[in-house]
């Protein structure tokens, strides 16, 4: 049993933390972060394989913590799937380091280590260099801002030659 529990312990800890490559933006502001973001890049993971037309929303609850809706469109499945998870500081309010869950109390580290200027978009890692988005107020870039998303994250250790470039398009509209 105890050496069960410190298994289960490692894997909790395991979820949080940042490649030492990273590090949190500064001088975060919560308020700007807040609302509809696009997910125009990634590194392939379980969770959302398969979808396009990516997007997450965040709200600040009644409870200071932040409300995430993550939204895809599974073409082969004809269907909008969906997530609701919840977010907070994982250390300073001031700091883009927060945790955040969607498995009740599993949290798994959100580090946003690039923002652009008013909030227009975001670079984010988790706890390893497994997991990178590129998050824009947009659904499409420009050239310049895809190069620096490429050269930052295999500058840090991402491999750029695996991200998905994911297709955004107007055809859908998901459910509210």
């Amino acid at each position: 049993m105890k050496k069960l529990l410190s298994s289960f312990s490692l894997l909790l800890v395991g979820c949080m933390g940042m490649p030492e490559t990273v590090a949190p933006v500064q001088n975060f502001e919560l308020d700007q972060f807040l609302g509809k973001w696009y997910e125009v890049a990634r590194l392939d993971h379980s969770f959302e394989r398969g979808l396009s037309e990516v997007s997450a929303e965040y709200s600040l609850k009644k409870d200071g913590s932040v409300k995430v809706l993550n939204r895809g469109y599974k073409r082969e499945d004809n269907k909008w799937k969906s997530a609701i998870g919840k977010a907070g500081f994982a250390e300073g309010a001031d700091q883009g380091y927060l945790k955040v869950s969607f498995f009740g109390p599993f949290y798994s580290s959100y580090v946003v280590f690039d923002l652009g200027e008013n909030y227009q978009h975001a670079f984010v890692s988790g706890a390893n260099t497994n997991y990178l988005w590129l998050l824009s107020r947009t659904p499409e870039i420009s050239p310049a801002l895809r190069d620096q998303f490429l050269n930052m994250a295999k500058e840090r250790g991402f491999d750029t030659t695996a991200v998905i470039w994911v297709e955004q398009g107007a055809e859908n509209t998901p459910p509210m």
